[in-house]
């Protein structure tokens, strides 16, 4: 909810005060139009820890203006010059690397293990777009004519936007800015509202790395600010990372304004548990695929797949007494292996999907519901629940619950759990347990999903190569960083040229060939 709130000191705060988040505009704080603010929560306490600025389509406009005009002088930049911030970057990130992992769980509630995890995923990224010349190189042909050469090469588009979630705040703007950055373009970045700080502090140290001024902006907010990023005439591009809904809209809307779209969008990630695979292997990958972040991740698995009734009900005990071990509680305790939901609307609404599995006939093996934490305060919690005989028709099968519900579907053959697969609208990863070859080799060619893992329960791949799904999983042709994301954040350009000496002063008014 957007209010008025008065505001408190940015920098000092009193002990235990929540804090103002401003926008970060021409490399500084930027508190213009903060008189709206939205609060920002510890979910491990439900406690208020800070408000952020909510930015209005003027807010929007400085950010646009500030990229805008740096825009020119960066896009002139050496590639080799740009890849130097990045390397910067990327060693300050790691200085930070602990800092902003307790940013990370202090507002999402994820453990800090977890936290320092995606801070590390996101250095890959940086690590990739370090080195920018390599992959901006372009193409020459010598004589495709006569005295005639050609040349292809990639240039920058100009402003482009990002709009991130709330389960990744370090890891997913990662995905996004460091390419784009060192493809030469300037950058307007929306993070979620629910964890506004840490790309804030990423500004901050781009802007130590010897980012110039307007190349990287911050602005916070809501639909309003979305809606003014997607409509504006200055924006080239829009990455989003969020719900299938969401991604549609966020596509359309920009699209239709001539823009690039990248928009990856929910999932419903299934693990095919075959009857010769290691099923110890198999659960402990199923507990941390499902169970880790609370289930608040797009490639978290929320459908195992047993192939056979005694593979299933081998697989149904070794989880319930995994689930009786696993540790609920403050992201901060070392020994906890799962925290709090982001929000408590977010946690109710988990909690309303365990409902209506339990009303649509699945049969609930273990309750998540009133999960007690010592310490736990007034916090976001939801315990690990697990559902079995549950069909595709249910709800809790078809839609994206993003929290930490594991539902067991049962499949006669490898067969009927690869059409449970393929018939699922989304397609962002899957993920197959085996000892055989063969028929790990024919998953992974006949599976229509975008990331497929073999024994390997959550498939997020390197970031030299690129993140998407398919189906209703991603909303536009390229997928996010790596190669793909080189692709989207620049343009081809073909040049044909010729230098001709006095004797080729002729004109020619037939079709140009290169005979």
């Amino acid at each position: 909810m957007t209010t008025t709130i008065p505001r408190s000191t940015h920098s000092n705060p009193a002990p235990g005060q929540p804090v103002d988040i401003d926008h970060f505009i021409a490399g500084r704080v930027d508190a213009r139009g903060a008189s709206a603010r939205t609060v920002v929560y510890n979910p491990a306490t439900g406690q208020v820890t800070g408000h952020v600025a909510v930015a209005t389509p003027a807010d929007v406009d400085a950010a646009v203006a500030a990229a805008a005009t740096a825009f020119p002088a960066w896009a002139a930049t050496p590639a080799h010059v740009r890849a130097r911030v990045m390397f910067r970057f990327r060693d300050l990130v790691d200085q930070h690397s602990d800092r902003l992992a307790a940013i990370i769980t202090s507002e999402h509630g994820k453990v800090l293990s977890d936290a320092k995890g995606e801070v590390t995923r996101g250095l890959e990224v940086v690590e990739f777009a370090c080195g920018i010349p390599q992959m901006l190189k372009g193409e020459f042909s010598e004589n495709v004519g006569r005295a005639v050469d050609g040349v292809t090469f990639r240039q920058p588009l100009g402003v482009v936007a990002g709009i991130s979630p709330f389960n990744f705040p370090a890891m997913v703007p990662m995905w996004m800015f460091p390419v784009a950055l060192a493809c030469g373009n300037t950058f307007v970045m929306k993070p979620s509202e629910k964890v506004p700080t840490l790309t804030v502090e990423l500004a901050k140290l781009l802007t130590e790395a010897g980012l110039p001024d307007g190349v990287f902006n911050v602005v916070h907010g809501d639909k309003v600010a979305v809606d003014a990023l997607l409509t504006h005439d200055q924006i080239e591009a829009v990455s989003f990372v969020g719900s299938t809904p969401i991604a549609e809209y966020i596509h359309t809307t920009a699209s239709a304004q001539g823009k690039r779209v990248q928009a990856l969008g929910g999932a419903k990630n299934h693990m095919v548990i075959m009857p010769d695979a290691d099923l110890e292997q198999a659960v402990s990958a199923l507990m941390g695929a499902a169970y880790g972040s609370a289930g608040e991740r797009c490639m978290a698995i929320s459908v195992a797949v047993p192939v056979g009734e005694e593979t299933a009900n081998a697989l149904r005990e070794r989880l319930i007494a995994a689930l009786a071990e696993l540790k609920v509680g403050p992201g901060t305790q070392p020994e906890v292996e799962m925290g709090p939901l982001v929000t408590d609307v977010h946690r109710d609404k988990v909690a309303s999907y365990i409902d209506i599995g339990v009303q649509e006939g699945a049969e609930l093996v273990v309750d998540g519901r009133g999960q007690r934490v010592p310490d736990g305060g007034d916090g976001f919690f939801l315990g690990g629940t697990l559902f079995d005989h549950v069909t595709p028709s249910m709800r809790i099968y078809l839609e994206e619950i993003f929290g930490p519900v594991l539902s067991i579907v049962r499949a006669a053959s490898f067969e009927e759990a690869l059409q449970l697969v393929n018939d699922h609208e989304f397609g962002n990863g899957t993920a197959i347990f085996t000892a055989d070859g063969n028929t790990a080799r024919t998953y992974l060619a006949q599976v229509k999903a975008g990331m497929v893992g073999i024994n390997v329960p959550i498939p997020v791949p390197m970031a030299f190569h690129s993140f998407g799904g398919w189906k209703r999983s991603l909303f536009g042709d390229h997928h996010i960083h790596g190669p793909e994301g080189v692709r989207f954040y620049t343009r081809n350009k073909t040049a044909t040229t010729r230098w001709p000496d006095d004797s080729q002063v002729r004109a020619d008014f037939s079709m140009p060939t290169h005979e």
